[in-house]
């Protein structure tokens, strides 16, 4: 009797892109959450013509509030509407924020198996027609069991609840971090680094006709510590989160192409980064910004690997003080120059699901310019208490400095 033959498979990043992030009630107000997706799977296939459209395998899209234009399976109804053949199945993810990084993994893990060749990943969140939570109904026992603290459902509040776990990191800092985000991002606009994955949409207003959206509109250049300073502090009274040391509500979508080594060479597809190991971990629901700590230590224990062996970090920034205890949990400095050397999301937005490939992006973008960094890691903080991270390789290694 013979028995099948099985072994896992290396699996790439062809290629992602972006819609610019939007303002929620802003630039894509009267724009329907599916057509984002749309236009970012169209682009890619369109930046990618020596892949047949019929050779992709699996369409994974994530959304956070699976509702409305947001919900029916849009894995499935965005890849039939982006124009891929009938044959190409899709699914629908929700993992929260991580909706896009879960939607990466899990089809990079049927690539790994065999099961794909060729998957697209990604994730949308329109927050000004979707508000976190429109619809759901959380079981009562979450709280009359005390199985969670009410903070939990708030994010804000598990910010500052993490400021109390870190009260070495003060209000100075996170505003200061916060400002170095808006500046790293401004430059690196400037120096034409982020629109070569941003995917320009065509926009609609009832009165003022139509535009196009080319740039992430929560921007504020010039941001200083003296304007931070004096903003509320919604959470709690005389707390540290605010307006301006955490990302806004946010509209906006990704797509990643992936698939396995051979199969990207065969077609003649690029090869941005390889796939090293990923890990997802829950933590206490009131500290979640503290879950891409235990993730990233996972992660690298999984590839035998140190933090010091990570030469460049994309780490969301859904506050400044999740970042900040990342980094002060492994001694990493709060102005590192490998971390988000283009900035954020305080200063790019952060459409829930969406985000983990725009950090992927962002990162393949940073291999291209560092031949001397072999490895790399994104990472991000999850609502009801998670953490996920990503580790991948740089194609591009040589060991030599640029």
């Amino acid at each position: 009797m013979s028995r099948a033959s099985r072994q896992l498979r290396e699996v790439v990043f062809v290629d992602g892109v972006r819609t610019p992030f939007g303002k929620a009630k802003g630039q894509y107000a009267e724009t329907r959450a599916d057509d984002l997706v749309i236009k970012c799977i169209r682009d890619l296939m369109r930046r990618n013509p020596s892949l047949p459209p019929e050779r992709v395998d699996e369409v994974a899209i994530a959304a956070t509030t699976q509702i409305g234009d947001q919900g029916l399976t849009i894995g499935r109804t965005a890849a039939l509407l982006s124009g891929l053949p009938q044959s190409v199945p899709g699914f629908a993810i929700d993992r929260m924020c991580a909706g896009a990084m879960t939607a990466v993994t899990t089809t990079a893990s049927g690539i790994a198996f065999g099961s794909y060749d060729v998957a697209i990943a990604g994730g949308v969140e329109h927050m000004g027609r979707h508000p976190m939570g429109e619809g759901v109904d959380p079981n009562p026992r979450i709280m009359s069991e005390r199985i969670v603290n009410p903070d939990a459902l708030v994010m804000g509040k598990t910010a500052e609840n993490l400021h109390d776990r870190y009260p070495s990191i003060t209000k100075e800092r996170v505003d200061a971090y916060a400002v170095r985000s808006q500046d790293k991002t401004a430059a690196a606009y400037a120096a034409g680094k982020i629109q070569p994955d941003l995917v320009p949409v065509a926009t609609r207003s009832a009165e003022q006709g139509w535009g196009l959206a080319t740039t992430d509109e929560p921007m504020r250049p010039g941001t200083t510590l003296e304007s931070l300073a004096g903003l509320k502090t919604p959470f709690r009274a005389h707390g540290k989160v605010t307006a301006g040391n955490a990302a806004g509500i946010n509209d906006g979508a990704t797509a990643a192409l992936l698939a396995d080594e051979e199969t990207a060479k065969a077609l003649g597809l690029p090869i941005k980064m390889r796939l090293v190991s990923y890990s997802f971990v829950g933590v206490e629901p009131e500290v979640m910004g503290a879950g891409p700590i235990p993730a990233t230590e996972k992660a690298l224990k999984q590839a035998g690997l140190t933090i010091d062996d990570i030469g460049a970090f994309e780490v969301n920034e859904a506050f400044a003080v999740q970042v900040l205890a990342f980094l002060e949990h492994f001694g990493i400095a709060d102005d590192d120059a490998r971390v988000n050397p283009y900035g954020g999301a305080i200063a790019m937005g952060h459409p829930l699901a969406s985000s983990g490939v725009r950090l992927m992006t962002q990162l393949a973008a940073s291999f291209e310019e560092r031949p001397d960094v072999q490895y790399g890691l994104v990472t991000m903080c999850v609502g009801i208490g998670m953490g996920g991270t990503v580790i991948w390789e740089n194609p591009h290694y040589t060991g030599e400095v640029a």
